[in-house]
């Protein structure tokens, strides 16, 4: 009787053990056909697990958000200036007028060999408008406005103007200093290729314009704090011919009772007009100081400092909103 019961224990122990073997093996099988069926789904559908333990949301949040105010701040690094609104301001469309009288000043050059006329028409293939014909040729009354498009017209007509005009600056500054080795080794005089004969041969010899002791005092105070990027002189050394053109237009707005700040004024649209480029990187720079382009002063950005080319070429690497310097300004030759 006992080792009945004895065997009958012992077979009721293992088929236990035996059951809780399959029920474990049976427990894995499933979680693994789970598993499987899980990693099935994730390669059909677009499943999200989000957690519902209130702090870990709230983590999540937090990083996210900590995400876009980097991304926020190294676009703000990056997008800062509206160059296209820049350049409208820096070369507006309608252009800038010259408060001057040209009056018959083309045609006069011509006649005096100033200006080769057949050399000069060569330079516009397309030919020349009705108001840059009428300043060749004619007797001009109306305003002079200087644009994108004949800005290389009028730096010509005012290089010629300003080299063959006589004027103290010309006769007596630093273009006759015999340090330089006599005014004719210059690209505002050598340079003229567009005259009948040398170019120089007309240097301050024709009284185009005279003027009175107040008005030269102007030109050459004026003609002081003019700077151009192309080299580090100001319009007093006329030695290119963009200071020559300038020079020419001071005495033209001095002559018609210009404003020393209307002059700077001016200057500065004429400027930005015959180097764009370098203005609309001025134009971010002050931007980027929190100015805005139409409110700095005139005088300031013509100086030394800002329009020479040692001064453009360090404000330059102070620009944070442009990647590498660029090219894009005009020649010294006609």
């Amino acid at each position: 009787m006992n080792l009945k019961t004895n065997i009958g224990n012992e077979m009721s122990s293992k088929v236990a053990k035996l059951q809780s073997l399959v029920d474990k093996t049976s427990f894995w099988k499933g979680a693994a056909l789970i598993l499987f069926g899980i990693i099935i789904l994730t390669q059909l559908f677009e499943v999200s697990i989000a957690p519902k333990i209130p702090f870990l949301n709230q983590s999540k949040t937090l990083s996210n958000n900590q995400v876009k105010s980097a991304q926020q701040s190294e676009e703000g690094a990056t997008v800062a200036i509206d160059t296209l609104a820049l350049t409208k301001s820096v070369l507006p469309a309608e252009g800038v007028a010259l408060p001057i009288k040209w009056g018959d000043l083309g045609k006069r050059m011509v006649a005096d060999g100033v200006i080769d006329e057949g050399k000069f028409r060569a330079l516009f293939e397309g030919g020349l408008g009705q108001t840059e014909e009428q300043m060749m040729s004619g007797n001009s009354d109306q305003p002079v406005v200087m644009n994108e498009q004949n800005s290389r017209y009028l730096l010509d007509m005012l290089w010629a103007f300003g080299l063959a005009n006589k004027n103290d600056i010309l006769d007596k500054g630093e273009m006759v200093d015999e340090k330089y080795g006599g005014a004719e080794n210059f690209a505002s005089t050598g340079g003229w290729s567009l005259a009948k004969g040398a170019g120089f041969d007309h240097y301050s010899m024709h009284e185009y314009v005279s003027l009175s002791p107040e008005e030269q005092k102007l030109v050459d105070t004026v003609s002081r704090g003019i700077y151009r990027p192309c080299c580090g002189n100001s319009t007093h050394f006329p030695d290119c011919n963009h200071g020559m053109a300038m020079l020419g237009l001071l005495e033209l707005m001095a002559k018609n009772g210009v404003s020393e700040k209307e002059m700077y004024d001016v200057a500065l649209k004429v400027n930005s007009f015959w180097f764009p480029q370098t203005y609309i990187d001025l134009a971010t720079y002050f931007e980027e100081q929190g100015q805005d382009w139409d409110q700095v002063d005139a005088k300031t950005a013509l100086s030394a400092q800002y329009s020479s080319s040692q001064g453009y070429q360090q404000t330059r690497q102070n620009i944070k909103s442009l990647p590498k310097p660029a090219s894009g300004n005009g020649g010294c030759g006609a």
